[in-house]
């Protein structure tokens, strides 16, 4: 009886929705921003939220998530303090009578899945594995919220960082740490950032194929040239950062190995990426292998 109460719950949650959302995008185009474009984007991710902040009007934006406003993990803090947000809950967007939503592969899919059964299915986003992949997500959400040429623009600014950036001389072995000791996975577009920088993700020979935590042990024991750590970011400390500041990084730290990069510059697919591909080639020249080469008898 209490599985057939809760599904007759969800049932009218789903009817109550449908009927909200049937004159929400009427709505948002009896005063639309330009014939052809989205009049009320809601974006239910963080890197849809920077993508949109970037690439649409302001007028355009109905809401973002509540994660954009946060300079820890958001490229796009300033454009989001004055544009609403949300939790990504289905009351909210529906509320909001969106003509277009935005949404990540593996995020709010509770959100998502209703959105489909009601017959208003969002634009989701993919995760780009490399540059090439970057750019298509850009050029997508350009021409979904109305302003392709804008995405071509934006194109154009990644590519030229990149032809700018001089590859580190010598393929210098990293290992990238963020909080809970998460590593880079190869295959990934963070390891597309490090082998453009002409480096080598050392994850990929302590056996990580897919994203993962590396235990501090395993970690020591690469004997890495350069550990990428999150930058310190003012906030409420956390035991996610806490192994950040463990003796045995404390230590790399002292022989400068290590390089700290705000994680929210790789975060998300981008311009910014191209800072991160930057600071690591610059690092790696700055910072030679500390282990003396070996001499011939």
């Amino acid at each position: 009886m209490r599985a057939l109460s809760l599904l007759g719950v969800m049932g009218g949650l789903v009817t109550c929705l449908a009927a909200s959302l049937a004159i929400g995008p009427a709505s948002a185009r009896e005063n639309p921003a330009a014939p052809g474009r989205p009049a009320r984007i809601v974006s239910l991710n963080l890197c849809a939220d920077e993508l949109v902040l970037r690439l649409a009007d302001r007028a355009q934006v109905a809401a973002v998530t509540y994660l954009a406003g946060d300079p820890r993990g958001s490229t796009v803090a300033a454009e989001a303090a004055s544009v609403p947000v949300t939790r990504g809950l289905a009351e909210e967007i529906v509320a909001l009578k969106p003509d277009l939503v935005i949404a990540g592969a593996f995020t709010t899919r509770t959100t998502v899945g209703l959105l489909k059964r009601i017959g208003f299915p969002p634009l989701e986003l993919g995760v780009p594995a490399d540059f090439d992949g970057v750019r298509a997500q850009i050029r997508q959400v350009a021409a979904a919220v109305g302003h392709p040429e804008r995405g071509d623009a934006m194109v154009a600014e990644l590519d030229g960082i990149l032809s700018q950036i001089v590859p580190a001389s010598r393929s210098l072995r990293v290992l990238v740490l963020r909080p809970n000791a998460f590593t880079v996975s190869p295959g990934s577009l963070g390891d597309a950032i490090i082998r453009a920088a002409g480096l080598v993700n050392v994850a990929a020979e302590i056996g990580r194929d897919r994203t993962g935590s590396v235990p501090l042990e395993a970690a020591a024991l690469a004997d890495a040239d350069l550990v990428v750590l999150d930058a310190d970011e003012a906030g409420t400390p956390s035991l996610a950062d806490a192994l950040l500041h463990h003796p045995i990084l404390e230590r790399l730290r002292a022989q400068g190995r290590t390089v700290s990069i705000p994680n929210r510059l790789w975060t998300c697919p981008g311009p910014q990426v191209a800072e991160v591909v930057a600071r690591l080639a610059t690092a790696a020249r700055e910072r030679a292998p500390m282990r003396a080469p070996t001499k011939t008898q």
